[in-house]
């Protein structure tokens, strides 16, 4: 979503590991013994969704996370990211959980050789948590109630959370934040010239008016 040498650079830093070596990892990493890997859809990082061989209590299911290059330089963001899931976990809520390394973390920095440079990528592994992706099925009052009542659980359990590097999960101008809904504007070319276009022109237009103004006033 970027474009020139920003688009570049973003392309060279998203990882691309094989099956094979995101096994290896599976393997060397956090000890598990892999039967199947497959690939998981991702945006700028990558995901396996990793089976084992069935064991006596623990789960067969995992989750192999490589984050791109960028991300793995700021390892801070990626604890509290890991601590975030373990407290939800821990309040209740039906999130992944967050598995140890061999030697004790929850996150290893690897180095692979690509041939012109050693580039470092952080790994993390996660529970699999079956499920249904809500684009895939049909949409109701009652769904859209449910997933609004979690949504505010969430959002009042999560102000309890504490972390001494919460600070590193505020990063200037990123897109996915929603107070940073104007920096879209610079994307409009891709929808070309249409109604869906003009709904999203008028939606940013509003946010700047509206919204903007006022952003100080409400909590993060």
């Amino acid at each position: 979503m970027s474009s020139g040498n920003d688009q570049q650079s973003e392309a060279l830093s998203k990882p691309t590991f094989s099956e094979e070596q995101a096994s290896a990892l599976a393997e060397s990493v956090f000890g598990l013994k892999v039967s199947k890997v497959q690939p998981l859809p991702s945006y700028d990082d990558q995901n396996f969704h990793v089976y084992v061989s069935k064991t006596k209590n623990g789960p067969t299911e995992y989750v192999l996370k490589i984050s791109n290059t960028k991300a793995s330089k700021n390892p801070d963001r990626i604890e509290v990211l890991n601590h975030v899931i373990m407290f939800l976990k821990a309040a209740g809520f039906p999130t992944s959980s967050v598995c140890r390394t061999k030697g004790d973390n929850t996150a290893s920095l690897v180095s692979i050789d690509s041939g012109s440079e050693i580039k470092s990528y952080l790994v993390r592994l996660l529970t699999y948590l079956p499920g249904r992706p809500i684009a895939e099925i049909p949409i109701s009052p009652q769904l859209l109630y449910e997933i609004g009542k979690l949504a505010a659980k969430l959002d009042k359990t999560l102000q309890k959370f504490h972390h001494p590097k919460l600070s590193s999960l505020h990063r200037k101008n990123f897109i996915w934040n929603l107070k940073n809904v104007p920096l879209l504007e610079k994307y409009l070319y891709v929808l070309g010239q249409n109604r869906n276009r003009e709904i999203v022109e008028h939606v940013i237009h509003l946010f700047k008016e509206e919204v903007k103004p006022k952003l100080s006033h409400f909590r993060e």
